[in-house]
């Protein structure tokens, strides 16, 4: 899928790389940045037309991962935050909750400790969840290249479906938004057609601005209704100056409706979507005017991190001081990595996914391939502490990484979890079960004590076609309660 792949220490080793493969300053497609790689590489599988000759991986620079208020105000979040990061900040709970409410939308618990902020922005789809709370949020983005930083507000990104103002030797390097101010209020609605791994058929983002009872000023965006995000422009004209009641929603939503351009497609038809983008806009009305904005994020969400702080151990210099192992760059170095606490040294397995490594190469079947695009979280792996999507993660990132597989889980007897499957009957055919034995595991980690909704939750990225989950929640249940009990 690529010839090349690059650990690097630091943005200017990764602008180097890219200013390689980019002729003349124009877009050439032949590098890409890797963050989380939950998009790229799924793209990268089912195209065999790219002309992608090098993947250039971030993940290990330091300071990249950070979420900053600074002096004046203003929020930053660095490219390596992920959505969940994004999730469990108590500051951007505070200062900017549509983001927060988008980012727990985002796939599954799996997906949103790999996938990252910033890439979800980069992929450009006008139904991903991000975008409209950054555009009510009067987001910016700092653009870096050997040419220099520029700043670029975040609805002048958007070109068309998919499709930006981005040059091949830019890195995304912040995002920038002021912080929320006592006197708003905001949310975000999406409508899916299930609860969990949903791509928005419509998404509202709503921002208002109050002085005392009435709107002072108001910001709507409309995803997944248009070529790219849009702003309902009269509808927020409409708001502007009136109480929020009844007769101003309705007239709000109407609007909000008549702006959405919709196309029919396998999810929805356009006259459903633009149905939908007056209810969504109404709900999220009615929820500022009644304050339960809330109401769709837990207080305490699962983020399947167990003890660790979710985040990717960076290389300190030319090594990695836990491993002393250089950085990865392929061609001409292999793979060395630990998995359930045994080195290997991988000299092959490059070009793959970390799943297709560890089945193929290590020879550790009991992670499986189920979707191969995140769906069914049958290959869940804990990476550096972190329970991800193997089948969404480049191999090289395998390297001087912690990797657990199902394997690693009961090595010294059945764990907990794997004892309460058998007892409840949770196997069924048991092609998922390592999956979800393997996000139960990490979040009775985080939290022991779950109840039954925080464990449906827990679970949400993992698919069983046998049952209806009944026998598998009981489990997890009895695996809490005998912990509960020791």
């Amino acid at each position: 899928m690529w010839q090349t792949y690059h650990d690097v220490n630091s943005l200017d080793q990764a602008l180097a790389l890219l200013a390689a493969k980019t002729e003349a300053g124009r877009p050439s497609g032949r590098a890409r940045i890797v963050a989380g790689a939950t998009d790229l590489l799924l793209d990268l599988q089912r195209r065999s037309d790219h002309n992608i000759e090098a993947l250039i991986d971030i993940t290990r620079v330091p300071g990249l991962d950070q979420i900053v208020l600074d002096d004046n105000g203003v929020i930053h979040i660095g490219p390596l935050v992920t959505h969940n990061q994004v999730v469990a900040s108590d500051l951007l709970r505070r200062r900017a909750l549509p983001l927060v409410q988008a980012c727990w939308e985002v796939g599954a618990p799996q997906i949103r400790n790999r996938g990252t902020l910033a890439g979800n922005l980069i992929t450009a789809s006008p139904a991903n969840d991000t975008i409209p709370p950054l555009l009510i949020l009067a987001a910016s983005i700092v653009l870096r290249s050997p040419r220099g930083e520029r700043v670029l507000p975040l609805a002048e990104f958007y070109t068309g479906v998919r499709r930006t103002a981005l040059q091949a030797d830019e890195i995304l390097v912040d995002i920038r938004f002021p912080a929320m101010q006592p006197e708003q209020r905001g949310c975000f609605v999406k409508m899916g057609l299930r609860s969990a791994q949903a791509i928005a058929l419509v998404s509202a983002a709503i921002l208002l601005t109050l002085d005392g009872s009435r709107v002072a000023a108001a910001a709507i965006a409309l995803g997944s209704v248009a070529p790219t995000v849009i702003r309902a422009v009269q509808a927020e004209a409409a708001l502007q100056d009136r109480l929020l009641d009844e007769a101003a929603i309705d007239l709000a939503a109407g609007l909000a409706q008549q702006a959405a351009r919709p196309i029919d497609d396998i999810r929805a038809s356009a006259v459903y979507r633009q149905e939908m983008t007056r209810v969504a806009v109404s709900r999220g009305l009615h929820a500022l005017l009644s304050g339960e904005t809330l109401s769709t994020l837990p207080e305490h969400p699962p983020l399947l991190w167990g003890k660790s702080s979710g985040q990717a151990p960076v290389l300190s210099g030319q090594a990695n001081p836990r491993w002393s192992l250089p950085l990865l760059t392929f061609p001409g170095a292999p793979i060395v990595t630990r998995i359930n606490g045994k080195e290997y040294t991988f000299t092959t397995g490059h070009h793959k996914s970390l799943l297709r490594l560890l089945r193929e190469e290590a020879g550790l079947t009991g992670a499986k391939e189920g979707c191969a695009e995140g769906e069914c979280g049958a290959c869940t792996v804990f990476l550096d502490g972190v329970a991800v999507m193997s089948c969404l993660t480049p191999a090289p990132r395998a390297h001087a990484a912690e990797i657990v597989t199902i394997e690693g889980v009961g090595q010294n007897g059945l764990h907990p979890v794997q004892q309460a499957f058998i007892d409840q009957g949770a196997v069924q055919c048991g092609y998922c079960t390592p999956g979800f034995i393997m996000s139960a595991v990490k979040y009775l980690e985080e939290n022991p004590h779950p109840d039954r909704q925080q464990i449906r939750q827990a679970i949400a990225g993992n698919l069983c076609r046998c049952t209806g989950y009944y026998s598998i929640v009981a489990a997890i249940e009895q695996a809490a309660a005998r912990s509960l009990g020791d």
